[in-house]
């Protein structure tokens, strides 16, 4: 990955020469020392590096690590925690790490699985014998070197003899490789909990799936505390050692010295012409993303995490993850195919709609200088690079919020940040703050405002009211939506209060009704806007997993159930008055962060009536319907496209998007549009998912690690993308590849 216009050129005597990758707590850097020596370097973001608590855990971090020495890990060869932005160096392995090497060749067998089996014994015993508990041992973690695996990423390892940082209740680790205990008591972790994730990575490693996967964290959690282990792809006796390794006490695992010699029992030196250890399941052909090969390395986190299977599953409560992963850009344009080139002389056809008098393409930040309310930019100091960020698109312009972003208002026309409201509580930082854009409705711009305590505790909401053309603060209003989203539907603000939701006028903020929403005490509700009219779907985090739908009368907020299969489902939309679902299937490719999907269930929502259709081949990815059809953009680029009453593939077109966001249509369904981390957005027919174009990659810098994926807004005749590093543009769909003016 190439370095960033403000990333250091040096660090404790070592040059900076490139990234290798960054994540939620911090960036990693290939430096090399003046004799040529090369190390990983891990720097703490800033905004954590003014947390005393953070800081306290990172100068644990490295004297747990110092500790540590073994042909098996990496150690740490420098550091020096009391920096501005405190920072450790770490011996550079150049290896991809074990996920990267199953994905791309399959599972281990024989010799390899042989040395990854004792060399990760032997690098336990180490970590063990210095007092330390690794806690989140899993592929990403370890490193495939030529001469045996490393483990790293010793960023949330704890000393066993000093457990005062563990906080009661929070759980560290990877869901689908944390032990019982893990999930049970954080305080009662001791070396035992990794000889279960051991045997959790040694199953995934020989066969290429979790003894525990499962379609949610929850359902993953509740397997490892209360089901069997799948290892019926392992071949004894092999799979009878890694069996007691997945023991639910803690006492009945095997200690490392035994399970040594039992691996080097079931795991002999393999003669010429020897079978296979074990039974292998290769995975689907691999996409086009790379894996770096350094440490610090985690899965990506899911960008729908409750729908995520296990290797993306880094958003879920009290994981912590550093994820690295590489992105290639290519050139969009095929400058030999008269279909796919883009003529700036072309006369504009009737596809694309006139756009507004004056218009220009423009390219801005949303955390640059505003004209007005708070105008100093939001990324001066580097603390933003890959924020979580919050959009809406208005009637002209483009409101944003985001973790630790002020709300502030991109004009569509131009460019220009109108405004950023000052709206951050006196005495609290912008770390404690949260800002989600609900919509705008008639000049005003709502917004749910979370207040995250320092000290712990529940967040503080309200729903913020914004007047969308000074962003002045029209009104304001306590709200709780940790069990009900809130949501812009029609002309009402639904306001949630726990399970009660409060229908709101956007202009003053007064009531026009209350209602319950009959879900359990177990279920978390979304709204859906289907034909301008509110439901709320309503999942249970129980097993089996059960939605419920309500339909709600805008007048007067009366519910009626909707009836709905249990079963993981997706809901995508309406089409021909059916409530449209899609049917989770069996995640066979498990690395690629993709959701696959069976089948679509269309539901009457007067007679209750089911028709399931299978979908033909199981598409994957991030799935819309689109002028009828549904699509699916897979994180290879992929687009796939089905008929909703049929199930039948309609056509499929590759396209260079990476990790492309969900797909959406013009105001006549007639194209759709799609984008991906670089910037780079493409537009395909519907009706024969014909690729008209691709514009150029214009993100200033690509975030793969984050779940939050570029997002698409059709206005009026133009089209503004957003990627996640918050740089914005307009295009003209007619000629995307026209340069933007920068904003």
């Amino acid at each position: 990955m190439p370095l960033h216009k403000d990333d250091p050129k040096a660090l404790g005597g070592y040059r900076i020469v490139d990234r290798l990758g960054s994540g939620g707590m911090g960036v990693v850097y290939l430096g090399r020392s003046r004799s040529g020596r090369e190390v990983a370097v891990k720097v703490v973001h800033a905004q954590y590096a003014e947390d005393k608590v953070f800081r306290a855990r990172f100068r644990q971090e490295i004297d747990a690590v110092r500790k540590v020495s073994g042909a098996f890990t990496a150690p740490v060869v420098d550091a020096d925690p009391e920096a501005a932005r405190p920072w450790m160096a770490t011996q550079y392995v150049p290896g991809p790490a074990l996920s990267a090497r199953i994905r791309g060749a399959g599972p281990l067998k024989g010799a390899e699985l042989r040395l990854l089996a004792l060399g990760l014994v032997e690098a336990l015993r180490d970590i063990h014998r210095a007092g330390v508990v690794h806690r989140d041992l899993k592929p990403a973690n370890v490193l495939m070197a030529e001469d045996g695996p490393r483990v790293i990423d010793f960023g949330i390892s704890r000393a066993a003899e000093n457990q005062t940082l563990t906080e009661t209740g929070h759980a560290i680790g990877t869901p689908p490789f944390m032990s019982p205990e893990q999930f049970a008591d954080a305080r009662s972790v001791g070396p035992a909990s990794d000889v279960f994730s051991l045997g959790a990575l040694l199953v995934f490693a020989a066969t290429g799936r979790g003894p525990f996967d499962a379609d949610s964290p929850y359902l993953t959690a509740y397997r490892v505390m209360h089901e069997e282990p799948s290892v019926d792809a392992v071949a004894e006796p092999l799979r009878a050692v890694l069996t007691r390794c997945l023991a639910k006490e803690a006492g009945d695992r095997p200690g490392l010295e035994e399970l040594g010699r039992e691996f080097a029992e079931a795991l002999p030196e393999p003669a010429a012409g020897d079978d296979a250890t074990v039974t292998l399941r290769l995975p689907p052909a691999r996409t086009t993303r790379e894996e770096p090969t350094q440490a610090a390395a985690a899965p990506r986190p899911p960008r729908r995490s409750r729908l995520r299977r296990w290797p993306v599953l880094a958003a879920v409560a009290g994981v912590v993850a550093v994820a690295v992963t590489g992105y290639v850009l290519l050139d969009p344009f095929q400058r030999n195919d008269a279909k796919a080139q883009s003529d700036t002389t072309a006369p504009r056809t009737s596809r694309w709609d006139p756009l507004p008098t004056g218009w220009k393409p423009w390219r801005t930040s949303v955390y640059g200088a505003a004209l007005s309310g708070v105008t100093r930019p939001m990324n001066d100091d580097g603390a933003f690079s890959g924020n979580t960020l919050s959009c809406a698109m208005g009637e002209d312009a483009l409101y944003c919020g985001g973790s630790g972003v002020l709300p502030v208002r991109v004009d569509g026309a131009t460019g220009r940040l109108a405004w950023r409201a000052d709206s951050v509580p006196s005495g609290v930082s912008r770390e404690e703050y949260d800002s989600t854009v609900l919509g705008e409705r008639d000049g005003v711009v709502l917004v749910r405002q979370s207040v995250v305590s320092s000290t712990g505790g529940d967040p503080t909401m309200k729903a913020v009211a914004l007047d969308s053309g000074t962003g002045e603060r029209l009104w304001s209003r306590p709200m709780d939506s940790r069990a009900v989203e809130p949501a812009v539907i029609g002309d009402l603000l639904l306001a949630p209060d726990g399970s009660r939701v409060t229908a709101r006028d956007p202009r003053d903020g007064t009531a026009r009704w209350t209602t319950d929403l009959p879900a359990g005490p177990t279920y978390s509700c979304k709204f859906h806007d289907i034909g301008g009219l509110p439901y709320a779907g309503c999942s249970d985090a129980g097993y089996p997993s059960r939605t419920v739908f309500y339909a709600v009368d805008p007048a007067d907020g009366t519910t009626r159930k909707v009836s709905v299969p249990d079963g993981e489902l997706e809901h995508v939309g309406e089409a021909d008055g059916d409530l449209v679902f899609l049917e989770f299937g069996e995640q066979d490719e498990a690395l690629s962060g993709d959701s696959t999907y069976t089948a679509v269930l269309l539901i009457d929502p007067d007679t209750g009536t089911v028709r399931r259709k299978s979908l033909a081949g199981s598409p994957r990815g991030e799935p819309a319907l689109v002028g009828g059809v549904l699509c699916f953009a897979a994180s290879s680029g992929r687009v796939t496209a089905h008929a909703p009453g049929t199930g039948k593939r309609l056509w499929a077109t590759s396209t260079t998007l990476q990790q492309p966001g969900r797909p959406v249509p013009d105001e006549r369904g007639r194209t759709l549009f799609a984008a991906s981390a670089s910037g780079r957005a493409a537009a395909l027919d519907t009706a024969t998912g014909r690729l008209l174009w691709e514009s150029p990659a214009r993100a200033e810098q690509v975030f793969p690690t984050s779940f939050h994926t570029a997002r698409v807004f059709p206005d009026g005749g133009s089209l503004v993308v957003l990627a996640p590093d918050g740089t914005a543009f307009a295009l003209d769909p007619a000629h995307p590849d026209r340069e933007p003016l920068s904003g």
